[in-house]
């Protein structure tokens, strides 16, 4: 890919972001949860913005997932059955500055079908 192109990708992707990023705010009582996607694997977090501390995480390369619709939606049932442990039924969903399609609609729709309110 020329270079050019690469870094208009790039300073898309970051506009996109911070466009995002600027609107939500994460608490102990309504966390964030972000998403990050490879090409491999995908990646989801609950954050408490306030104190900058996680409080839950699937990790899809630990349960032997890639980066598909299908195993979005595994990665999205492990998430929604650590917070239901944490006590949470509602958050904030950052999407990261990736476009709602995909891997990361599906994750949030399976989520939204785990019980996990938006």
């Amino acid at each position: 890919m020329l270079k050019s192109i690469q870094k208009k990708k790039n300073k898309m992707y970051t506009q996109r972001k911070r466009r995002v990023r600027g609107k939500i705010h994460g608490t102990a009582e309504l966390p964030r949860v972000t998403v990050f996607r490879s090409n491999k694997h995908f990646y989801a977090q609950a954050i408490d913005d306030d104190r900058g501390h996680t409080l839950a995480y699937a990790d899809g390369r630990k349960l032997g997932l890639k980066a598909t619709r299908e195993d979005a939606k595994k990665v999205a049932a492990d998430l929604a059955e650590k917070l239901k442990a944490a006590q949470i039924e509602q958050i904030v969903f950052d999407r990261n500055g990736y476009l709602y399609h995909g891997v990361v609609a599906s994750f949030a729709d399976a989520l939204r079908d785990a019980g996990i309110k938006f």
